[in-house]
């Protein structure tokens, strides 16, 4: 029997493998950003229970994105070695079991340090989950699968948030993260059960000559700096805004409650329409006039939510998270395009940026809060979004460069 007859097909759309792929790989992206997000609504809670400043509540977030940054960067070389499914696995079991231990020691250093590794148990699934449709799927059914896993990292921020911020209106935060562990452990168990295992994937050992080439290859290219930037500043600028929106709410004219200030999250829903909406606009008008246009969207929603009305804040929110998620998606898929070698590892450099920004941006603009103010977040952060706006003139045109690369 010949070795094409034996070698195991690509999982196609409509069987129930491709089912059971889309419906673990949703659930598993769900589960672990929800359990990254989830602390978000309830950073003014731990202000007062840990008797920490706004800045300070926002390191259980802060400390999470940092550590997936940096997880990112050696967790997808770990699954070559391990394989795909293993590492997946681990990190879900792991990230519930610590969203269980963050909740019974409500010591601030400890469950700093249970954020620490729920973020690099995050990363297992991040940067091996892709990987692992790219072996598995049929090649036609990539990008629909993909899709599916991006909405469901895209509903896990919104529901993470949305649960724990109705939640906590009503039981201790304690309680509301022990509900989200619980969840968590048994979606890992369905994720064990349902995931088929890998057919294709070849292990082969950790080579740093390779790990350093790699990463050395990708930052030699001007533009995928550029591109690294541009991730750096979008996810630090949503977390910003997300970070301090809660504090802004509380306060008057509007006094929301916890649950109120969790429902905001919905404008989530924007960004999961328009991201697979924004291969559409880059392929008929150009990633480069698309990416500076969403930067200034993004800026004109920003400035929206300085209008002292709730409804004025939830439009100006709706248009900030519609834009932004265009944005990473035309800024990511540009990645792709322009590394044209180690793609891969180009996209984790770019993950790993992305996820600075949220740390460094997310914490540091608590002093901006502290001292001037949902105004001061404003401003601060449309400047950040301008600059990114003037870099977008530095990439040149994408028309030019996908002929080129055909």
């Amino acid at each position: 029997m010949s070795e094409s007859v034996i070698r195991p097909s690509h999982i196609e759309y409509g069987s129930k493998s491709f089912t059971s792929i889309l419906w673990s790989l949703f659930f598993a992206g769900f589960a672990s950003f929800s359990s990254l997000y989830c602390v978000q609504p309830m950073m003014p809670i731990f202000a007062k229970f840990f008797q920490v400043s706004p800045t300070h509540s926002s390191f259980p977030l802060s400390f999470s994105t940092i550590a997936l940054a940096t997880g990112l960067l050696f967790t997808g070389f770990i699954s070559d070695r391990f394989g795909r499914k293993p590492i997946m696995v681990f990190a879900l079991f792991l990230v519930s079991i610590l969203l269980l231990i963050s909740a019974s020691f409500p010591i601030w250093e400890v469950f700093l340090g249970t954020r620490i590794f729920i973020g690099l148990a995050v990363s297992g699934v991040a940067a091996v989950a892709m990987t692992y449709i790219g072996e598995e799927i049929a090649q036609k059914d990539i990008g629909f699968a993909m899709g599916l896993y991006i909405s469901g990292t895209a509903i896990g921020g919104m529901g993470g948030r949305l649960i724990a911020g109705v939640l906590v209106d009503f039981i201790s935060w304690q309680s509301a993260t022990y509900i989200i562990g619980f969840l968590n452990l048994i979606i890992a168990c369905l994720f064990y059960l349902l995931l088929p295992k890998s057919q294709h994937f070849q292990p082969y050992p950790f080579r740093f000559s390779r790990f350093k080439a790699a990463f050395e290859q990708n930052l030699k290219d001007p533009k995928l700096r550029i591109l690294f930037a541009q991730g750096f500043i979008l996810m630090g600028c949503l977390v910003t805004v997300f970070n301090y929106i809660s504090y802004h709410l509380l306060e008057a004219p509007f006094h929301l409650s916890q649950t109120w200030i969790g429902v905001i999250s919905i404008a989530y829903l924007a960004g999961i329409y328009s991201s697979p909406k924004a291969a559409q606009w880059g392929f008929k008008y150009g990633r480069d006039k698309v990416l500076p246009f969403l930067l200034l969207s993004m800026i004109i929603g920003l400035l929206i939510t300085l209008i002292p009305s709730l409804w004025a804040i939830l439009i100006g929110l709706t248009v900030f998270t519609f834009s932004f998620f265009a944005a990473h998606s035309t800024a990511s898929s540009w990645v792709s395009v322009q590394a044209v070698q180690y793609r891969a590892v180009a996209s984790s450099l770019y993950l790993f940026c992305y996820y600075l920004g949220s740390s460094v941006l997310g914490s540091s603009g608590g002093l901006i809060w502290e001292n001037f103010g949902w105004l001061g977040i404003n401003l601060s952060v449309g400047v950040v979004l301008a600059i990114g706006f003037m870099l977008t003139f530095y990439l040149g045109d994408s028309k030019k460069q996908d002929n080129l690369i055909k």
